[in-house]
């Protein structure tokens, strides 16, 4: 390591899934290094999709959605700053950086890891209310799930993306009436387009939720939501699910580009203001903002899996740097999954709504189908409702970079 038998500091900034994965692989190294993870909550690392699921609906309790067993995290030879916020990050012009701490304590290190993820968007004065929440952290989802159970309340959730659809299922199968306000012509539709957005707003109307589209919220009240126009719909429990935004307000005046997340090269790396890149500092989870080889685009993605890879892979590339070694480049495909109710959710790849959509296998009227995505000739995206065995072949046509007509033929000899 340089040369010196002396380990080197590695700060480790956000102690969630990427940043617990980050200092899993710098523990687990050969050479290990000195770690310490820097955590604005007081929870050790936690898993998030069940924040919206298995916890909200009391199903589970707040100990079985950490991420490792108690013991687990005492093996780990890592120094953890829970409860404690970053607030400022110097740049050094050679290796490393300086970490400043929200309790006045600053870290130098040789390699920092950048993980502090996302926080809900928010509408204006909804933190005047006491029964509006939102859904990102443990606690947000105890306190949402005390406010829904045992049923029998008038809920409203603005926003269809899939936490708020998530955060549906659960309080509607909780017993509660549900209505959706989404601003959109459609759920989803950014990333699915009009029809299959439709077809996931139907999996909810099948159980007795409204979706209302088009819906634009003018304010919030002491009992429920002003729509643009004058119509009032009543809340017991409203939930604001109108997507994140990633923390990097700390990262201002750091010297590190930013612009809708931490910008960083194909191997995680951050990029400062002046075009060069940040020795020894790399990024990883819902902040980063990188080019994916693999689709020829830039992208952040708010993924389980894209956040416990690229905790990883950051970890291995900061102690490469160090060492001196080649970096290696991240081009995944992504996946994400979602429960809703009895169905799977499920989609790989990077999809637009201006793609070609076919509906390739089964039917939207049965919920249950494969679907897939194009544009100028290439295979997008695929998305499978209750379709696990259709969907997960796809991962191999990716990577094949097969072209559309070749993934349409390939798609219904699974079908048949």
């Amino acid at each position: 390591m340089n040369g010196s038998t002396t380990r080197n500091r590695v700060v480790v900034v956000g102690a969630s899934l990427a940043g617990l994965r980050a200092a899993e692989t710098l523990c687990q190294a050969d050479e290990p290094s000195t770690v310490t993870v820097i955590g604005a909550e007081t929870h050790r690392p936690y898993d998030r999709p069940p924040l919206s699921k298995k916890l909200l609906s009391g199903e589970w309790t707040a100990e079985r959605v950490q991420l490792r067993q108690p013991d687990a995290f005492e093996q780990l030879d890592v120094d953890w700053r829970l409860g404690t916020r970053a607030v400022g990050l110097d740049l050094d012009d050679g290796n490393g950086a300086t970490v400043h701490l929200s309790d006045g304590a600053s870290l130098e290190a040789d390699g920092v890891v950048i993980a502090t993820g996302a926080r809900p968007r928010t509408l204006p004065g909804q933190e005047r209310w006491g029964h509006v929440h939102v859904l990102r952290t443990l606690d947000d989802s105890l306190a949402l799930g005390a406010a829904l159970s045992p049923g029998g309340r008038s809920v409203v959730v603005i926003g269809a993306g899939f936490i708020g659809l998530e955060a549906a299922a659960t309080a509607r199968t909780l017993g509660n009436d549900v209505v959706v306000l989404e601003g959109a012509p459609a759920p989803l539709i950014r990333a699915l387009g009009g029809e299959l957005g439709h077809a996931i707003a139907a999996l909810h109307e099948d159980h007795g939720v409204q979706v209302r589209c088009n819906a634009h919220i003018e304010s919030l009240d002491a009992t429920g939501v002003v729509l643009a126009g004058g119509d009032h719909i009543p809340a017991d429990v409203i939930v604001v699910g109108i997507g994140v935004e990633p923390v990097t307000d700390w990262l201002h005046d750091s010297g590190a580009a930013i612009d809708d997340g931490v910008l960083c090269d194909q191997h995680l790396q951050v990029r400062r203001t002046d075009g060069t890149m940040a020795a020894g500092v790399f990024a990883a989870g819902d902040v980063v903002r990188w080019p994916n080889a693999l689709f020829d685009e830039e992208m952040r993605v708010e993924h389980w899996t894209n956040a416990a890879e690229q905790g990883a892979l950051a970890a291995k590339n900061v102690m490469a740097a160090l060492a001196g070694d080649e970096l290696e480049p991240y081009a995944p495909l992504p996946f994400f999954w979602s429960d809703q109710y009895e169905h799977r959710i499920q989609f790989l790849g990077r999809a637009s709504a201006d793609d070609h959509v076919a509906v390739v296998a089964g039917s939207i009227a049965d919920r249950k189908f494969l679907a897939m995505f194009g544009r100028e000739g290439r295979l997008r995206g695929a998305l499978g409702v209750n379709a696990p065995r259709w969907v997960m072949p796809m991962r191999r046509l990716f990577l094949d970079g097969a072209d559309w007509d070749d993934a349409l033929a390939a798609a219904a000899e699974l079908s048949a």
